[in-house]
């Protein structure tokens, strides 16, 4: 069922890209080929033998949103720079400009390779001298299909990070799941449920008293409540596998494996995770109370959700320990009897 809720997302957010695209080049929304009126000054005077020149870059707010069709427009000047080489003569601005849009769109895509918006200067005839000036338009580089080419990128990005995040789980899982494995021939585990078992047998009823599920389940549920998120995985996992030993189905979850699912999404902490931890330094002092009473009030959510929803009758009907699947049997013509006809 996920994948077809992700694969629903995937197609209506390219429909979406492709009518709004296709809406920004009916309208010409980004003015591709048309050059805009600027004014550029020279604080430091213009000389064509330079090829680089300080400038004052106004566009008139009037202007602007007459020529874009927007309400927003820019105020002040913005500083540039101004490139002169034989193939013509370009507008750079400095960075760190606020822009409103579609500049800033348009400097997604015309970006050069410091990150800057530029375009070229067309009918560009300048006054010398120091606090010289000159009228221009500005032409940019053509925009089109700005919505599928961020989709596009995002899903390349994404990939990437979840290849990045799967290759750094390979270690972590590998560390822990041979430590539970030693633990478990050591005996480590099953003295750990024999410690833990008044405590998570009501809340897994179908797990009997000497399983190592009850194990698994306590490390995976501690790993959770300190913070150790990346020690929470392989455990959570063990944990699932010991359940799935007690499942007659091997496509349908029984209720103790649905508790467990809502406990680990909403599970108590103790301890800050250590990635915020990292990202926050001392500041996570001011949120730690706040994390405490708003993860045990969802992991007791969590677990009066699970327990209501195993009496609902779907679910009942759904278990299947209450109701194990009739295993598949052969069928045939009935084997011919081997008794003499009387």
């Amino acid at each position: 069922m996920l994948n077809y809720i992700w694969g629903g997302l995937i197609i209506s957010s390219l429909l979406f890209a492709v009518v709004s695209d296709v809406g920004d080049l009916t309208r010409d929304a980004y003015r591709n080929g048309q050059p805009l009126p600027v004014e550029v000054a020279f604080p430091e005077g213009y000389d064509a033998d330079r090829r680089s020149v300080p400038v004052s870059i106004r566009i008139d707010p009037g202007t602007f949103r007459e020529f874009y069709g927007v309400e927003a427009a820019p105020s002040e000047p913005f500083s540039g720079v101004l490139r002169q080489s034989q193939e013509g003569v370009v507008l750079r601005f400095d960075g760190g400009s606020d822009l409103p849009d579609p500049l800033s769109t348009i400097q997604v895509v015309s970006q050069s390779r410091d990150e800057e918006l530029q375009g070229s200067l067309v009918d560009f005839a300048p006054l010398t001298g120091v606090g010289g000036s000159a009228s221009a338009g500005l032409v940019f580089e053509e925009v089109r299909f700005v919505k599928m080419n961020a989709i596009s990128q995002a899903a390349l990005d994404f990939a990437e990070t979840a290849a990045e995040i799967s290759l750094g789980l390979i270690g972590v899982l590998a560390l822990f799941l041979g430590l539970l494995k030693i633990a478990e021939d050591a005996g480590v585990i099953y003295a750990l449920v024999r410690l833990v078992r008044p405590v998570l047998k009501p809340l897994f009823p179908g797990i009997p008293d000497d399983h190592p599920a009850l194990g698994m389940i306590a490390l995976n549920m501690a790993a959770n409540v300190f913070g150790l998120g990346n020690a929470a995985t392989p455990f959570g996992i063990k944990a699932m596998e010991e359940l799935q030993t007690l499942n007659p189905s091997e496509d349908t979850a029984t209720d103790d494996m649905v508790m467990l699912l809502a406990i680990n999404t909403a599970s108590v902490q103790l301890v800050p995770p250590v990635l915020l931890l990292a990202l926050m330094g001392l500041q996570i002092n001011q949120l730690i109370f706040a994390i405490i009473i708003t993860t045990s009030l969802s992991l007791v959510i969590a677990i009066t959700a699970a327990k209501l929803y195993s009496r609902l009758p779907g679910a009942r009907a759904s278990n299947p320990l209450l109701h194990p699947p009739i295993p598949a049997t052969a069928s045939g013509p009935p084997a011919p009897s081997s008794e003499g006809e009387g």
